[in-house]
């Protein structure tokens, strides 16, 4: 039995896999834009902060539950860690027993709004100074894309503000 060790003790003595190393970018691009410390991160999941970098460098995998309960501290959903892996991992062998696999469900489908552009999107959006400048930049991005509402209207800028300055050029 000794010699059927799991996965992490038996054949994990070369370079770290690529899928370890490519959460724990994931997750040390999320602690970063929370601010987090590794050792606040640690402090919260109940580990030490080397396990951290450990995670985060790839070297030691995370089980499911504890990659869980880091998603829940970090406030993502447990795919922001895999959101995008397929451009990453180039030449990994696909997992795969005949009969058993299954077309991936429309739930387990990339949502853009767990996508690392959108966090950052976020971010930058609650950094903007004010109200006035976050409506407006809203209002940019809006009229950027097209956006329309559910009767296929363009979604109106944001309102004036009395603080718009000299309304007439010259």
């Amino acid at each position: 039995m000794t010699e059927q060790m799991n996965d992490d003790a038996a054949g994990r003595k070369g370079a770290p896999d690529p899928v370890d190393v490519y959460v724990g970018r994931r997750l040390r691009k999320q602690r970063t834009l929370l601010k987090l410390s590794q050792e606040q991160l640690a402090r919260a999941v109940g580990v030490t902060f080397q396990q951290i970098q450990k995670y985060e460098r790839g070297s030691n995998r995370i089980s499911a539950s504890r990659l869980y309960d880091i998603a829940k501290v970090l406030g993502v959903p447990i795919n922001f860690f895999f959101d995008h892996i397929e451009d990453e991992i180039d030449g990994r062998p696909e997992a795969h027993i005949d009969g058993l696999a299954e077309p991936p469900s429309p739930t387990y489908a990339q949502s853009d709004l767990t996508r690392s552009e959108t966090l950052d999107l976020v971010a930058a959006y609650w950094k903007l100074p004010t109200d006035d400048i976050r409506r407006k930049a809203l209002a940019l991005l809006r009229s950027m894309s097209g956006l329309k509402d559910k009767k296929g209207e363009p979604i109106p800028d944001a309102p004036e503000t009395t603080d718009s300055g000299n309304d007439d050029e010259g």
